[in-house]
């Protein structure tokens, strides 16, 4: 199981940390190096911890572990459930230099990491995402954070983790609807930065779809690299790491509207990537060849290519202006400039915006509108 093993680090100077991507490494890899005290407390939900919570324990021999087990889902990801993280801190008297440890999906590492940012002023934490959307973006780079019923993301820290550790295994307990939301974040890779993962892509995205490990490995390594290097440039998002958020503004919109938890993240970002290219090409930065390519992509990767049912125009750009790339009040985006290069701009043609809106709001709506 160990021959599949790879290792890259996040290059932040003193903070620098691995992220380790294999086979079989819950139960099986020794985290203990990464834990400053003696004490842990495993952040995980209720779908999660039957599965793998107790092989996680397992990875922090002759520490005292303690666990809080969060419901699931999207619509949790706010400050009540949040306050339940540092009600078993506290409960189990937890001190600073205690460890969390993030064992889930995007919405367990995204509040556990807020929760580490925040008890005591701040304590360490570790990821170990199960999902393929949290392996390949968000268990990297350390944005942390909950939803606000006006906007997703609105209220967070950057807290980096002291390590990430990717066990490809846990994928085959994944939904098909989840392994497509994640394959949205790994096509962004290619979009944004990298043609010749964008090919590799191309080539391999039926094995990803049937969960391949040999496939699996490949594209979370060269993702996790991808989005190593950008954090490691820019790790509060100042400017060049803005471009990891291709089909976000749009993404964020659609899930907003559609109530957190409706739509999964990962196909709110494929749509709202084919909405990036399409209004890419009407301001005459990429060709139809282009957005072709863009399109099919995130089509195999059956991810939903309209807009949710009764989302009018009029709606996305409500939802747009509370975007956290906006700038006094003006409306920034990601956008393909050519095919592997992004670019956050706010020179929006209202006209071609409106055009590529209208595209993409329909009676039918997406498929799981």
């Amino acid at each position: 199981m160990r021959d599949s093993l790879r290792e890259l680090t996040v290059e932040l100077g003193e903070r620098a940390y691995p992220i380790v991507i294999g086979q079989g490494l819950l139960g099986s890899y020794d985290l203990t190096p990464f834990v400053q005290g003696t004490q842990v407390m495993i952040v995980t939900n209720e779908t999660v911890a039957p599965l793998y919570l107790e092989s996680a324990r397992a990875c922090f021999p002759g520490k005292q572990v303690d666990t809080v087990i969060l419901p699931d889902g999207e619509k949790y990801k706010d400050w009540q459930t949040l306050n339940l993280i540092f009600d078993r801190l506290l409960e189990m008297r937890h001190s600073r230099k205690t460890t969390l440890v993030a064992l889930g999906g995007g919405v367990v590492g995204d509040m556990a990491g807020f929760a580490a940012a925040s008890y005591q002023r701040g304590v360490p934490f570790i990821q170990i995402p199960t999902t393929l959307l949290s392996q390949v973006d968000s268990s990297v780079g350390g944005k942390t954070g909950i939803n606000h019923p006006l906007g997703k993301n609105m209220i967070g820290a950057f807290h980096q983790p002291e390590a990430v550790l990717i066990d490809t295994d846990s994928l085959g307990t994944l939904p098909p609807r989840e392994v497509s939301a994640g394959l949205a974040e790994v096509i962004k890779y290619g979009l944004i930065r990298d043609t010749d993962f964008l090919g590799w892509l191309e080539q391999n995205i039926a094995s990803l779809v049937d969960l391949e490990t040999a496939a699996l490995v490949e594209a979370i390594y060269r993702s996790c690299a991808c989005k190593a290097e950008v954090v490691a440039l820019d790790e509060k998002e100042g400017g060049l790491r803005a471009i990891l958020n291709l089909g976000h503004t749009f993404g964020h919109a659609i899930e907003t509207f559609a109530g957190y938890g409706t739509w999964l993240h990962g196909e709110a970002v494929g749509t709202g990537m084919m909405m990036a290219a399409d209004l890419s090409l009407r301001q005459g930065m990429i060709s139809e060849q282009d957005r072709i390519r863009a399109v099919r992509l995130i089509e195999r990767a059956s991810l939903p290519g309209q807009a949710p049912a009764g989302m009018v125009p009029d709606d996305f750009r409500r939802l747009m202006a509370v975007d956290k790339k906006n700038v006094d009040g003006s409306l920034r985006l990601v956008l393909l400039r050519a095919m592997g290069d992004a670019v956050v701009t706010d020179q929006i043609d209202t006209n071609q915006l409106d055009a590529t809106l209208r595209a993409y709001c329909t009676t039918s709506g997406g498929v799981n509108a």
